[in-house]
């Protein structure tokens, strides 16, 4: 079976823009590019800025069902940098995009490696790894439910339904506008990934790995991510990152870029101007 999106008119596959030195913007989990939007937008008035949509998820490359795992989705965004014309380039990912961020980083494809809230720090097999699997499996209905576009436009029509569905996502729901929203509905309810990422997690006890990261490093902390808490999930990433720069970010929940853009993007900035020579 090859996953490929069923949700009409899904977006480009890549967001690119501006000139200088490569950066990678990399997507949580179920999401895709267009979450990078505005953070883009600032970064490449001085950055070669490059936002892809992951293999597998809405207006991604299609991917194959057994193929949905942190390797084959790492093999599948150096593709894309080969295609791009990249060797390496500066990584920045946000959740799964983190654990991505640091993998390339592990093969020698990051010239400085940034992960915002990045997943995979855990122990495996670990009840930590369960819990994180089962809020996603619990909300598998509801997403479900989702499907029917007349069903979407009532979620995106009504304030309080916005909020309970961007709660895991964001600190402050009303700091997400209407349309951001619109996408992030259609990215979840297109991702045909989900089920199958989910499953090879907690088949294989996949972990973060992090032997191997030589490059600059940045490690940015959500302090109201209530979806991938740092206080139980950012130790491992402490632990064996002893050189990495630590950002705190106030008020914001899992997906920055959501709620606060400039302050996500000033943060990349900062580390950058401190790595590019």
């Amino acid at each position: 079976m090859v996953i490929r999106s069923t949700v009409p008119a899904p977006p480009a596959a890549a967001l690119r823009a501006g000139t200088g030195e490569p950066v990678l913007l990399l997507h949580p989990y179920s999401l895709s590019h267009h979450v990078w939007r505005d953070v883009a937008a600032d970064l490449a008035s001085t950055y070669d800025v490059y936002a892809p949509t992951l293999p597998g998820h809405w207006g991604g490359p299609p991917l194959h069902a057994r193929d949905v795992d942190i390797t084959h989705l790492t093999d599948g965004v150096e593709r894309l940098l080969d295609e791009a014309g990249w060797d390496t380039c500066h990584v920045v990912g946000n959740s799964l995009g983190g654990w991505l961020a640091f993998e390339l980083a592990r093969r020698g494809r990051a010239r400085s490696v940034t992960g915002i809230a990045p997943a995979g720090g855990w122990a495996s097999p670990s009840l930590a790894q369960l819990a994180i699997g089962g809020r996603f499996l619990a909300a598998y209905p509801g997403i479900v439910a989702l499907t029917p576009r007349a069903t979407r436009d009532v979620v995106l029509r009504r304030t309080f339904l916005q909020r309970a569905f961007m709660r895991t996502l964001s600190y402050d729901a009303s700091a997400v506008a209407p349309t951001d929203v619109d996408r992030l509905v259609e990215s979840v309810v297109g991702c045909r990934g989900y089920l199958p990422l989910l499953w090879s997690v907690l088949r294989n006890g996949a972990a973060v790995r992090l032997d191997g990261v030589h490059c600059p490093a940045h490690l940015v902390l959500c302090d109201e991510d209530t979806l991938i808490p740092p206080r139980r999930y950012s130790a491992l990433f402490l632990d064996q990152l002893h050189d990495a720069r630590v950002t705190r970010l106030p008020g914001v929940g899992h997906v920055p870029m959501l709620e606060n853009p400039q302050l996500v993007a000033t943060t990349i900035r900062a580390f950058l101007t401190t790595v590019i020579t």
